[in-house]
């Protein structure tokens, strides 16, 4: 019997064809193509006066220098606006080329392409540039005081402004037996993909066709984009996604300059043309994330129970917005976690800075919200005297309240409702886990050894699996090789083993012969992107869909073939047959055969088939009116509203008596993605999730001066986490399937990092005794926090007494 793969933890099968050396990125494409490089602003903001080539015009291996105003039609027009939003007030975004003004450093200002990249690079060098410089503006604080402005249209420096409110507050915050106000701040960073952008274009003259490749989230959206651009119907465009060296949200805008750039460079050449990003390209013009400062106040009774939430939060989307303002819509919405406040008000402002634009990295707002919440949880705690898990427990959303409708609208314009989740047993499972109860006695045989220890923990609920939709192609070929199509991309998250669990449970067929494409517009024209924790939940419940209809043809098929009822048959190791009688049976590929009847032997199934060719009804045609050749099946998923995972994390930190050197001893995490298709995928992407949040926690930050240059721009000073600096990852899991879709799950990708410095912050404040409000924080950043402690500037924290004094009773 055909072994069930859904919810099997089985190997990847694509790993080793990548970790050999098999893979195909965009940098190996396109040998014998032009290359291109890019002239960028070295200021942040300046007029431009004048472009000087001339010098440049001499360099071997030239081929042409475009700026601006070479840029005809809506190629020179201003790049797209996303995501429009009622409360974006004034929006901003660049053009291809920037036309008159730069706005951050790294905006592109002159294309060249020559014979290789060393020859581009070298009249790049050659090419002058003048500049009237302009006021800069860097920083939140500098913004909100609008003494200069990035934009003239946008007064103030506000991009956006939106207000959400649900209860009375001001009554409610009244009329609380206790208040608490936090000021708390999250700095600017960024993801860094193994493999920066690219993108590689082809034009086909006497086809008319262009043919491009991206190292995309979005192949269908960059395909529409570049078609809009150049003034190419659809039909005359592909986009194909090769493999991608991780996305992290960095590769979900569409269009970037380059990926419009490239394609009509190669279409007015004749010739294939390509681009790859540099490093510090891709620090000085790719997207950046996170940086936001948040004002809470917060009223609750004697138990902890929040009766009242008041949050303004200011967010920086650097330069321009040309997504829109999805990153602090999701904190303002996604900032409740699991918890259910009397009454919520939330009021954001984002905000333009001559620094690079800020689109969504894993996680996309919700770190920001959780933080602002979880520090939140702390601060009562602390003031109360109470246990931090019991605090969090009072506030609880219960399991016999889902589904539960906070009030707010989601991003997406929908209601936030959660619509599964069992909080109480995760927070069980985590104390479990870390040895929550057991952590006093853990404390005072460190501190008896002369070391600092402290235990943090953190909540969160996310959003995944929004819309509007995914389809999949299913197709049974003759030699009963099942192909696969689902428009979005992959980046690293184990698609072809996930889609191919799927499919093979769904057919019945050995999962060997399930073979998945994605991010190809050829072979799946209509898909959204992947990101927001949504493929699986989108496509995945459209592949199973696809797979559904191409077995019930199958069934029908091999029914009418062996003259039973649908219902007798059955699908085992890819052989349809009736049940009880194992020599009244068929291949599943036989079926494939019959349901194209053109009766030519091609292979060994068609001549298998022959021994049914008389079963067809002569009177009838061989294919129905209702029926297409071929045996396949195509659908769509749209869900009604986004999906919620949820989890919570516990670390165990040491912080150095003497240097401040912050070390995670234990790192814990409860994770909950519903029905979980593999669940050693999930746990790799946890585990990266969390890579990534210690990272963005102890380490990465983007440094940038008063002129709004970016001091750490490379892999010398920006700090990235090494494998020795990652945590061993103890995870558990819970599932409660979501009630949504056909195959109850929820997202993953996004969940591992959305805690981190939540989690991180109140273990280090646990340890050392005294608030941590802001993130990341470095070994520089605690000692400093130290002597601002011993000079009575820091308050000392209650909680920790209070506890350990609990725990001993």
């Amino acid at each position: 019997m055909t072994t069930k793969m859904f919810g099997a933890p089985i190997k990847r099968r694509e790993d080793p064809r990548l970790v050999t050396g098999g893979g195909r990125y965009l940098d190996d494409l396109g040998h014998t193509a032009f290359e291109a490089a890019f002239v960028r602003s070295p200021h942040a903001h300046a007029r431009i006066v004048d472009i000087d080539v001339t010098d440049a015009l001499e360099t071997p291996g030239l081929v042409g220098i475009w700026t601006h105003e070479d840029l005809d039609g809506p190629v020179g027009e201003n790049l797209p606006l996303l995501i429009p939003h009622p409360a974006l007030i004034a929006p901003a975004t660049g053009f291809a080329l920037a036309k008159d003004e730069v706005n951050h450093v790294g905006e592109a200002i002159v294309l060249v392409v020559a014979e290789n990249r060393y020859a581009a690079e070298d009249a790049v060098a050659r090419i002058r540039v003048d500049y009237d410089f302009l006021p800069v503006v860097v920083g939140l604080e500098t913004a909100r005081t609008a003494a200069n402005l990035v934009h003239d249209h946008a007064p103030g420096n506000i991009s956006a402004h939106l207000l959400q409110e649900v209860g009375d507050v001001e009554t409610a915050m009244a009329g609380a037996p206790h208040r608490l106000s936090l000021d708390l701040a999250i700095e600017r960073s960024a993801c860094m993909p193994m493999e920066g952008k690219g993108v590689y274009a082809r034009w086909d003259t006497d086809a008319e066709h262009l043919t491009l490749w991206s190292s995309t989230q979005t192949s269908t959206g960059v395909r529409a984009a570049v078609a809009a651009r150049l003034g190419l119907p659809l039909a005359k465009v592909d986009c194909i996604t090769p493999d991608v060296g991780g996305g992290f949200g960095v590769k979900i805008m569409h269009p970037w300059p380059e990926e419009v750039l490239i394609p009509w460079a190669a279409r007015l050449l004749g010739h294939d043309v390509k681009w790859t990003e540099d490093r510090r390209e891709h620090f000085i013009s790719s997207a950046h994330e996170r940086g936001q400062l948040q004002e809470v106040e917060v009223g609750f009774d004697d138990e902890g129970r929040v009766l009242a939430l008041d949050v303004k939060f200011w967010h920086d989307n650097g330069a321009y917005t040309p997504y829109g303002i999805i990153v602090p819509i999701i904190t303002a919405t996604q900032l409740l976690g699991p918890y259910k406040p009397g009454a919520y008000r939330v009021e954001f402002w984002s905000m333009f800075t001559n620094t690079v634009l800020v689109t969504p990295y894993r996680g996309a707002g919700r770190p920001q919200g959780c933080f602002a919440m979880e520090r939140t949880m702390d601060a009562i705690a602390d003031y109360l005297g109470v246990d931090r898990a019991e605090v969090r427990s009072r506030n609880f959303i219960l399991p016999e309240e889902m589904p539960y409708d906070h009030g707010l609208m989601f991003q997406d314009g929908r209601p936030l409702k959660y619509d599964s989740g069992d909080f109480p047993a995760s927070l069980a499972k985590l104390k479990a886990l870390v040895g929550w109860d057991d952590f006093a006695a853990y404390r005072e045989q460190a501190a008896s050894e002369g070391r600092r220890v402290g235990l943090g923990i953190g909540c969160y609920v996310e959003g995944t699996g929004v819309g509007p939709y995914e389809g999949a192609h299913v197709v049974i070929e003759t030699s009963g090789r099942v192909n696969v199509a689902t428009g979005l991309t992959t980046q690293g998250q184990g698609h072809q083993t996930a889609f191919a669990q799927i499919v093979a449970d769904e057919l019945g067929v050995p999962i060997e012969t399930v073979h998945v494409t994605t991010g190809d517009t050829r072979r799946m024209a209509y898909a959204v992107g992947t990101f927001a924790s949504r493929a699986a939940v989108m496509s995945g419940n459209a592949i199973a869909l696809a797979a559904r209809a191409a077995k019930a043809k199958a069934l029908k098929i091999a029914a009418d073939a062996l003259e039973v009822s649908e219902d007798d048959l059955e699908i085992i190791d890819g052989v349809i047959g009736v049940k009880g009688l194992p020599e009244a049976s068929m291949p599943i590929g036989t079926t494939a055969v019959l349901s194209n009847p053109l009766r030519y032997a091609f292979d060994e199934a068609a001549k298998a088939a022959t021994q049914f060719a008389g079963t067809f009804d002569p009177d009838k045609p061989p294919v129905a009116d209702d029926e297409e050749p071929g045996l396949e099946g195509k659908d769509f998923y749209s869900p009604t509203q986004a999906t919620f995972a949820n989890g919570m994390h516990a670390a165990i930190v040491e912080t150095d008596p003497v240097t401040a050197e912050i070390k995670i001893l234990r790192y814990c995490v409860i994770h909950d993605c519903g029905t979980m298709i593999n669940p050693m995928i999930v746990e790799g992407q946890v585990h990266g999730g969390v890579a990534q949040g210690v990272g963005g926690a102890l380490y990465e930050r983007m440094v940038y001066d008063e002129f709004g240059q970016l001091l750490n721009a490379s892999f010398m000073d920006f700090l990235i986490p090494y494998a020795s600096e990652v945590p061993h990852v103890e995870a558990d899991h819970l599932e409660t399937p979501s009630p949504l879709n056909p195959l109850g799950i929820k997202g993953a990708g996004e969940a591992g990092c959305i805690p981190v410095s939540a989690v991180i912050a109140s273990a280090i404040e646990d340890a050392e005794g005294f608030p941590i409000t802001s993130m990341p924080i470095s070994p520089g950043d605690l000692w400093e926090l130290r002597q601002q402690h011993d000079r009575g500037e820091l308050p000392s924290l209650r909680r920790t007494t209070a506890e350990s004094a609990k725990e001993k009773s």
